[in-house]
């Protein structure tokens, strides 16, 4: 399965972004969320398939989530995939 997907990110939460099928823009995502999220700031938009790599995300979890509730959010990293990312962890 392949899609088209826009990605948002929060201007209130440092890495914290919203993936959503780009025919369908933000419509699915929860008003609740929309106003913990702040206003949305597009920051690109890709073609999502199965094989496709994401940096911080599993690309079949972000498939199955847009599928099934018209988002998917990806929470800012923890401290300790900080310190890994950074190459300062144990």
């Amino acid at each position: 399965m392949k899609l088209l997907c826009q990605v948002f990110k929060s201007p209130r939460k440092e890495e914290m972004y919203l993936y959503v099928d780009k025919a369908r823009g933000l419509v699915d995502v929860p008003e609740v969320l929309m106003t913990q999220f702040g206003e949305p700031q597009a920051v690109m938009t890709l073609v999502l398939d199965p094989q496709r790599k994401l940096a911080r995300a599993d690309t079949a979890e972000v498939l199955a989530d847009i599928a099934e509730k018209g988002f998917y959010l990806q929470m800012p990293p923890t401290a300790a995939q900080l310190l890994r990312r950074d190459g300062s962890g144990g």
